[in-house]
């Protein structure tokens, strides 16, 4: 670990446990504070922000309104703060993404791409000194023990980067495992290497289970987190099995680091880098999604920020006893929700991921794979793998819990395909439910 990492980890940890808060309502008010100051240093350096805030009080800031991916991107020039061209860092990001070679930075500046699951592919950048912060607060946060400790950390991912890879040093070893690569290939390269601690796509985390169960990957990480993706339950209960141990997760999107489960395996998000509002979905299932304003970065500034995700808020307090909001689960994106006909007057009515995704696994205990993907308002297909003794019996079964689904929201049931489940191509993210059509 770098000094520079290795400083910012201690002064993330001595300020973390040198602050409290007695309350939410304390929390909350030392969080509008970090923002305000926040916002007085970067108005001046983003011209976007600046004519974005106008007139506006800066202790009205919440005022703003909200900004989304396409809205930054159109804006990118004027919004971040070291005149970095949005056509120059999608250049360096394209030539990276193509060579494999992710160390280039623009003057100190790390570029970066995301995946574009919704289509719509962003930009982020990163300074040398939010490299380390970032790092300082993963690693405080992440590591099974002390910052002191020797750990080795193995990081699937579709791209690599120079934020990650700035906390590669001597006590800490990170390596970077291209999602590409072929599977035969990372497993030897895992055994040599033997992580203490794994961070990969759940949909990598099952691969790697079943290649464990089978005898040809020989590691015992001490802690496993799952990134990247919607960890399912199916996955979460094999992958958990195979390793012997709880899966963590890692919220993070290229808009910040978000979220970490804490000891009781309870994701918390990190209201102590960033400010969430909620804006909600659903108050009474808990469900809303996340308008972030991250109160120290600085490069590419995060304000007032709408992501594309649908979390369900912990109804019971986390037993850790933190502050921090506590979430059920991460249940994907807006384009996971499925849109059905009300039974009342024909508009579409809302079915969340979860509801869709319970329904199916509750048929049957013999389900190894699934995807549900919506096509329109009445057809649903729904790809499976399971044992072929089993298939006739689950199909039916997941035809009547989906029907059963419909009846409970009221809405027409949607006429219902089965087909073989395929595994998705290498660097492709894995989402169970999915819509293929705008409403």
């Amino acid at each position: 670990m770098d000094k520079g990492t290795m400083i910012a980890a201690w002064e993330y940890i001595r300020t973390k446990y040198g602050r409290s808060w007695s309350s939410r309502e304390a929390l909350e008010q030392w969080q509008h504070r970090q923002v305000m100051k926040h916002l007085g240093r970067i108005r001046q350096c983003s011209p976007f922000l600046r004519e974005r805030m106008g007139e506006l009080p800066i202790e009205q800031w919440r005022d703003m309104p909200v900004m989304d991916k396409s809205l930054m991107m159109e804006h990118f020039d004027a919004l971040n703060t070291a005149g970095v061209r949005k056509e120059e860092a999608f250049a360096m990001a394209l030539a990276a993404e193509e060579s494999r070679d992710f160390t280039p930075e623009w003057n100190d500046i790390t570029v970066g791409m995301s995946s574009g699951t919704s289509g719509n592919r962003g930009l982020f950048l990163v300074s040398p000194q939010e490299s380390m912060a970032w790092a300082g607060a993963m690693l405080a946060k992440a590591l099974p023990g002390s910052v002191l400790a020797r750990e080795r950390i193995a990081l699937f991912l579709r791209a690599n980067s120079n934020l990650y890879g700035s906390v590669s040093k001597r006590l800490l070893q990170f390596a970077y495992f291209d999602l590409l690569d072929p599977l035969e290939e990372q497993v030897k390269r895992l055994n040599t290497y033997a992580p203490t601690l794994l961070v990969a796509p759940p949909s990598m985390l099952r691969m790697l289970a079943e290649q464990l169960e089978q005898g040809l990957l020989a590691i015992r990480p001490r802690k496993i987190f799952s990134v990247a993706e919607v960890l399912d339950p199916l996955d979460e209960a094999i992958i958990s099995a195979a390793f012997q141990q709880p899966v963590h997760q890692i919220y993070q999107c290229t808009e910040g680091f978000l979220g970490i489960t804490c000891i009781h395996g309870t994701l918390h998000l990190n209201e102590d880098l960033v400010f969430i509002e909620k804006e909600w979905l659903d108050k009474r299932e808990r469900k809303f999604t996340p308008i972030i304003t991250d109160f120290r970065r600085m490069t590419q500034p995060i304000i007032r920020y709408r992501l594309d995700d649908v979390l369900t808020e912990r109804n019971e307090p986390c037993p850790c006893g933190s502050p921090f909001t506590a979430l059920e689960r991460i249940e994907g994106r807006h384009d996971d929700m499925f849109y059905m006909p009300s039974l009342r007057d024909g508009t579409l009515t809302t079915v969340f991921p979860d509801f869709i995704r319970r329904a199916i696994l509750s048929a049957s205990s013999k389900i190894e794979h699934y995807a549900a993907v919506q096509y329109s308002p009445t057809h649903i297909t729904v790809a499976l793998q399971v044992p072929t003794q089993y298939r006739a019996a689950c199909e039916q079964d997941i035809m009547l819990e989906l029907h059963k689904l419909c009846a409970i929201v009221q809405c027409a049931a949607p006429d219902i395909q089965f087909t073989e489940w395929k595994p998705q191509p290498a660097g492709h993210k894995l989402r169970r439910i999915e819509r293929k059509f705008t409403v």
